[in-house]
């Protein structure tokens, strides 16, 4: 865990300027609504919309040379992959995606649009990860797990680096939690700078992989079923370095329900003018549902991607 927190400690320091320090803003009406201060950690503004630029950016700037020329393979719903993409282009590391054909349209163009080559396949994410990393292997090349990779994880940290400068009174932060990279990253970091804030891991009721394998103690298959949080949706890598992370950081875990999950797409939409993805919601909605524990207390929210409705949105004005 030292050594983890050192190498977020590093990221922080190196990835400005290409990475953005996101606002942390407070929200009257979600505050006024809960009883809780609530702040929003604005990952949804970050380079591609989402907090996966950080952990993408970390990585490749941590590359051989000999692995930069050679380029990297990665597996994403969207997100991952159109951070990755923006990564390798700045630092001029080719790049390829793999992804499910039931991926986002809209979230696959914009993976091509940022320069990657991808490549489509008829499977669920997980078999789509496993086979990315099958073939990186065939290929030599380097595999850039969305979350399965310390110094990606590192990368994902910087948000909780953050989170302490901007409000370091904190008394808890609630993350949605796909592959557990995210949280697992900004846990170290708070768990050493803010021992006292609370880590609470939020899932959709419907795709609840890492939030089983944590009941259970340890991975095991779990049957998910559609959900509008497609960025956390997906099953656990076998050995992923992320659950015993959890089992380790986090303090609580909530479960919501797509209905809630809409209600908080719309909460955010209507009171802070911002169009949210599914993933970003069920932090809300966690938090929404936990409010009566953290009557009067400091919570931060992170907002971790913007919504594919915004996408369309600009391609139609195009």
């Amino acid at each position: 865990m030292d050594e983890l927190f050192l190498s977020i400690e590093a990221a922080h320091a190196a990835l400005r300027p290409q990475v953005l320090v996101t606002p942390l803003t407070y929200s009257n009406a979600l505050s006024a609504s809960t009883g809780c201060q609530v702040l929003l950690k604005c990952e949804h503004l970050q380079h591609t919309g989402s907090f996966k630029f950080r952990g993408a950016s970390n990585k490749l700037r941590l590359l051989s040379p000999a692995d930069r020329r050679h380029g990297v393979i990665t597996a994403s719903s969207g997100n991952h992959g159109q951070a990755l993409a923006l990564a390798g282009r700045t630092l001029d590391v080719p790049v390829t995606v793999y992804t499910s054909r039931d991926a986002s349209a809209y979230k696959r163009q914009a993976i091509s649009a940022f320069g990657a080559d991808l490549r489509c396949l008829d499977a669920d994410p997980l078999s789509v990860e496993l086979e990315a990393a099958r073939q990186a292997k065939v290929e030599g090349k380097a595999f850039v797990s969305p979350y399965n990779d310390l110094e990606v994880i590192a990368g994902q940290g910087t948000i909780g680096m953050e989170l302490f400068e901007q409000a370091p009174d904190l008394d808890a932060v609630f993350v949605a939690v796909g592959g557990g990279g995210m949280i697992a990253g900004i846990g170290a970091a708070l768990r050493r700078l803010a021992p006292a804030a609370r880590i609470i891991g939020c899932w959709p009721a419907n795709a609840p992989s890492m939030q089983r394998a944590l009941e259970a103690g340890e991975i095991i298959d779990v049957e998910e079923t559609q959900t509008l949080s497609d960025g956390t949706a997906g099953g656990l890598e076998p050995g992923s370095i992320t659950f015993p992370l959890c089992q380790r950081l986090l303090h609580d875990t909530v479960l919501v329900s797509e209905d809630q999950i809409k209600a908080a797409m719309r909460d955010i939409a209507a009171s802070e003018r911002w169009i949210i993805e599914g993933a970003a919601a069920v932090a809300v909605a966690g938090m929404r549902k936990l409010a009566s524990e953290y009557q009067g207390k400091k919570v931060a929210v992170v907002l971790c991607g913007r919504n594919i409705v915004l996408e369309k949105f600009l391609g139609a004005l195009a």
